[in-house]
């Protein structure tokens, strides 16, 4: 979500808040107790397990047993995440909520120096933070202890053990059905409305996205090996069609339309970020703008909140803090919308990338491998970022889809500062599938270009800095890969220099890792590694045959410009000095700390105008965009991406 600190190992999470005005939420931040939850595969993982459980549950509670597969992959993907809670306090593959259990520890809360405006012509925004304190929790967070009612099965049970959870998910579904008066019906075509109240939704339109996703799974069938190595299938009912009349019988609220910028197969409430102004002529926490008209929306930045839906909601709603654009909830998937599509948010900490982007919170911790994002989040999310993509003409990639740890510094001294979610645990490939625009192969097997990507379960590096005890984190998946600077596991870590650390093996140190969809030059082959041109250097990286890590690929890319030693590379697209009017201050093109040699090439994301959005009174009368005659590329050039001057690089296209 926001910030950062100048020891990017000194907090779990490198993020920091900027303030609060008071306790933080009505609902405490929830966090897994980091390094208490048994290894992944402690569990009994033979073959058929976990599917013998949900036939077995399926048979006691007189559910479908494909109603409750169904449920079961939109919480969690039948995953058991070694008993770990999620972000909102889920246990196992129904993703059984007892967020008082799941309690976060404060240690993700400390001091910072963050900015997520991003715009050195307004004094930076300085954190002071409050610890919250924990509040009543609303039923949505206490579905595990409801279940152990039911069933008569521990509480402690249900969170560890997947059939006694998977039982519990029944017994609830169950007792659903009974609320609405419906029978306990053979037909998964009847579990419509307690599938919507499963959902722990207090609105229908929630209710009904929720169950329509479930519905949608029904219909096409999945099958996939669980974290722990179990193989669970769901039959395709391609002609099921669920009886949603039910719903109306669910007596949920129905939400108010309020303006928000959503698509009809998402719930979507408005929760306002205040524009307001307040003492010594400041004011916040957004901008008033005229987008798509004054400026193109050019990027879609993918956050995570470092906090729970009620905390991170009265955050919004904080003239003093900073802003997004939209919130998407983990339990059901829910969106809320706190700033219009026109005006300019400060979530970044780059103006200039704030000014060209909409920025989107997930319900999440970085460094916390196993507070999962639900299915039902990630599929809200990749509706809504399709949404944004159509109506601002925004390409399906990885360089106008970004992380916020893909936003580049602005100025040399913001780089060791900057954001480093989503992190290594965001699925970025099972998310680009839900966008429909999955990686692949586009390229011959010597192509100048690849893709990286790797098999998020089978790819797991080690990464440390998830607690303060020092300890690695818990083994987990991950989306990230990581660079050396020769071909061998006992090399040094590639160096940012940016950064004036020594690389590591810390969750929040990008200098040495590529993401999953991030695209680049080859420099070099050895055997099972390849080798890219990153942070101006060669940079080396495992990429075995059997199971590679990267695929090849076609597309453009830039290389410096016959005659030149080395060309600058810029953190922001800010037009030369000349094009500035008189009663707007000319903003310093000032290249980062690093350079393109001559030889290297980099792949190109687009081609942006240089630009600035002055936007410095609580007043729109002054507001003016400023637009330049110099153009720029923007390009993947290390984990984040940056810019160069048009003028200084020759574009070509990919060797295939």
């Amino acid at each position: 979500m926001r910030g950062s600190a100048t020891d990017p190992t000194s907090t779990p999470g490198h993020r920091h808040l900027r303030r609060a005005a008071g306790p933080l939420a009505s609902v405490a931040l929830l966090v897994p107790l980091l390094g208490a939850a048994p290894a992944h595969g402690a569990a009994d993982s033979s073959a058929g397990r976990l599917q013998e459980a949900f036939a077995t549950a399926a048979a006691d509670y007189h559910v479908p047993q494909s109603v409750l597969l169904a449920v079961s992959y939109l919480q969690s993907r039948w995953d058991r995440h070694a008993g770990a809670p999620s972000v909102s306090g889920g246990y196992g593959p129904m993703h059984l909520t007892d967020a008082r259990t799941a309690i976060a520890t404060t240690e993700h809360y400390a001091e910072g120096t963050e900015d997520a405006r991003g715009d050195s012509a307004r004094a930076a925004v300085r954190p002071d933070v409050e610890v919250p304190a924990e509040s009543a929790l609303p039923a949505r967070l206490r579905t595990l202890p409801k279940a152990a009612e039911l069933t008569g099965v521990p509480a402690e049970r249900l969170r560890t053990d997947p059939a006694a959870n998977v039982a519990g998910g029944a017994a609830l579904l169950a007792a659903a059905q009974k609320q609405l008066g419906e029978p306990p019906s053979a037909d998964p075509a009847e579990w419509y409305g307690a599938v919507a109240r499963f959902s722990g939704a207090d609105d229908s339109a929630t209710a009904a996205a929720y169950a329509d996703d479930v519905y949608d799974v029904l219909r096409s069938g999945e099958e996939r090996v669980t974290d722990d190595g179990q193989l669970v299938a769901l039959a395709a009912q391609p002609r099921l069609t669920a009886d949603t009349a039910q719903l109306e019988r669910a007596g949920l609220r129905t939400l108010p339309a309020d303006g928000v910028e959503c698509p009809r197969s998402v719930s979507c409430e408005a929760v306002w970020a205040p524009y307001a102004q307040f003492g010594n002529d400041d004011y916040g926490n957004h901008d008033l703008g005229d987008r798509p008209v004054s400026q193109r929306i050019k990027y879609i930045v993918i956050h995570d909140t470092e906090g729970a839906w009620d905390g991170v909601l009265n955050l919004i709603q904080d003239p003093t803090y900073v802003s997004w654009n939209y919130t998407i909830r983990s339990t059901d998937g829910l969106i809320a919308q706190h700033v219009k599509a026109k005006d300019v948010a400060w979530h970044a900490g780059n103006w200039d990338i704030n000014a060209r982007s909409v920025g989107i919170e997930h319900e999440g911790f970085l460094a916390a491998p196993d507070a999962w994002y639900t299915e039902a989040m990630y599929r809200a999310s990749a509706r809504l970022v399709r949404y944004l993509a159509a109506q601002y003409d925004i390409p399906l990639d990885r360089q106008h889809i970004l992380g916020h740890d893909n936003v580049p510094g602005p100025t040399t001294s913001t780089i060791p500062g900057m954001h480093t979610d989503p992190g290594p645990y965001w699925d970025w490939r099972h998310y680009f599938q839900l966008l429909g625009h999955p990686f692949r192969k586009t390229a011959g097997k010597r192509s100048g270009l690849v893709t990286i990507l790797p098999d998020y379960a089978a790819n797991q590096p080690v990464y440390t800095g998830c607690t303060t005890k020092g300890e690695p984190c818990t083994v987990h998946g991950s989306s990230e890969v990581r660079l050396y600077t020769d071909h061998d596991v006992d090399a040094p870590l590639v160096k940012d220099i940016g950064l004036k650390t020594a690389p590591t093996t810390d969750v929040n140190d990008l200098s040495s890792r590529v993401s999953t969809g991030q695209q680049y030059a080859v420099a070099d082959r050895w055997g099972d590694w390849t080798a890219i041109w990153y942070l101006g250097q060669k940079a080396w990286f495992e990429n075995p045959r059997k199971q590679p890590t990267a695929v090849p690929a076609r597309g453009a890319v830039i290389t410096p410009r016959d005659g030149l030693a080395s060309v600058p590379v810029y953190g922001r697209a800010y037009p030369e000095k000349e094009a500035y009017p008189a009663d707007v201050p000319a903003q310093s093109v000032v290249p980062l700390p690093y350079t393109i040699p001559a030889g290297q090439a980099y792949v190109v994301g687009d081609e942006v105008p240089g630009e600035y959005y002055y936007a410095v009174t609580f007043t729109t009368d002054s507001h003016r965009v400023v637009v330049g005659k110099d153009l720029y590329y923007e390009i993947q050039y290390g984990h984040r991406v940056a810019f160069v001057r048009a003028a200084d690089v020759t574009l070509e296209g990919s060797a295939d």
